[in-house]
């Protein structure tokens, strides 16, 4: 029996298998009946449904409409009702919790100050209370007997001017739960090089940052955020694929740019559900990661934005499964590569590692190799 056999995942194993998730977007993962109750206590009266599960297939539904418009008016109701501390904090929390409930041993989730202003919040307080929440949702996480660490990434919108500040901002609570830095937001008409003030400041600072490239705009726009901002990771980066030919023999030829990427192991943050909504690939079967696992360039699997794409980790990862056959060891190779991609020391991403994340592995291996022998003991017994 090949190891390819062997090592096939079952759901439940795929849920706890120890994932790490690098491209998570905090008001893209709210819980249903949480901006339904968030709503009624802050007195918002725009929800398309009150019932939260009618709320989430509008969600999801909007997402999948091909309109923009539908989709950034998801985003409009989830900022709404994120604008206290109170709702900060709790959504950070629940947002730990239900990463930590998918078997997410750790995670980098992202979002804009600047969008939780209207209430008359802070920069500085809307940052202390998302890293309250997320210090909460680790601690319920362990008391459930999860493991959970979160880190924040500290989001500058592209179309806004506040990049420097928000740089600055991230810089100030490196060490108090944020991370690194990030710019979203639409990729045409707003290139990367509007905010290199940020970016050579942070860079000055020594300090982590990605940018939101090579999902919609294409070529140029990867170009831009590796060549003159310097990014150390791609959020999507999917156009890579743009830069690579595939023969009629099979044969894979690099251009320069996707050398590049590749020969300097640059990570990919990409999100395959997310990819298809934006029209990134037409399926999964069809999605680049596919290519990009294959030839070993730094891929990583992540969610983007659980609410809208009515996904998780570990249904990403069954999705791929199905797709590709991946097994066992390929989770743990895409884990493995976003633990390495990491934005904490480099210290503490060896031990997650190799104390959290390999040992993971090699329990579910073992379980499942221990699970197919008994089964064919049982068949040689039924035989005989």
């Amino acid at each position: 029996m090949t190891s390819q056999i062997q090592n096939t995942p079952s759901s439940d194993q795929i849920r706890r298998a120890p994932k790490v998730l690098l491209h998570d977007h905090l008001d893209g993962g709210l819980r249903p009946g949480t901006i339904v109750e968030l709503a009624q206590e802050t007195g918002y009266s725009n929800l398309p449904e009150t019932d939260p599960d009618k709320l989430g297939i509008w969600f999801r539904e909007a997402a999948d409409s091909g309109s923009l418009e539908r989709y950034l008016e998801t985003f409009a109701h989830t900022c709404a009702v994120m604008q206290t501390r109170d709702a900060l904090v709790r959504v950070a929390a629940e947002c730990a919790e239900d990463l930590a409930e998918d078997g997410v041993v750790y995670a980098e989730v992202r979002y804009a100050p600047e969008q939780h202003l209207e209430a008359g919040l802070t920069l500085e307080e809307v940052v202390e209370a998302v890293n309250e929440g997320f210090r909460e949702g680790e601690r319920i996480a362990r008391e459930n007997g999860h493991r959970i660490r979160v880190g924040a990434l500290l989001t500058a919108m592209r179309h806004a001017a506040r990049a420097l500040e928000i740089a600055e901002l991230a810089n100030r609570y490196r060490d108090l739960g944020v991370v690194g830095f990030d710019i979203a937001g639409a990729e045409a008409g707003y290139p990367p090089t509007r905010h290199l003030d940020a970016f050579e400041y942070l860079k000055r600072e020594n300090n982590h940052f990605t940018i939101h490239a090579g999902e919609a705009f294409g070529l140029p726009s990867i170009w831009q955020a590796l060549q003159w901002c310097g990014a150390d990771r791609l959020g999507h980066g999917v156009r890579i694929i743009d830069d690579i030919q595939v023969h009629g023999d099979g044969s894979v030829e690099l251009g320069r740019l996707a050398s590049y990427v590749r020969d300097k192991r640059i990570p990919l943050e990409m999100c395959p559900s997310s990819n298809l909504q934006t029209g990134a690939a037409d399926s999964y079967a069809a999605h680049p990661i596919g290519l990009l696992r294959r030839l070993h360039f730094r891929a990583t699997v992540n969610t983007d934005n659980r609410l809208m794409s009515g996904t998780s980790m570990s249904r990403e990862f069954e999705r791929l499964v199905e797709a590709f056959g991946y097994t066992l060891d390929d989770i743990q190779w895409f884990s493995v590569n976003a633990m390495k991609s990491a934005f904490i020391p480099f210290d503490e991403r060896l031990a997650m590692i190799n104390d959290v994340i390999k040992p993971g592995y090699a329990e579910l291996k073992s379980e499942w190799l221990f699970q197919q022998t008994a089964s064919t003991r049982g068949s040689v017994g039924d035989q005989a």
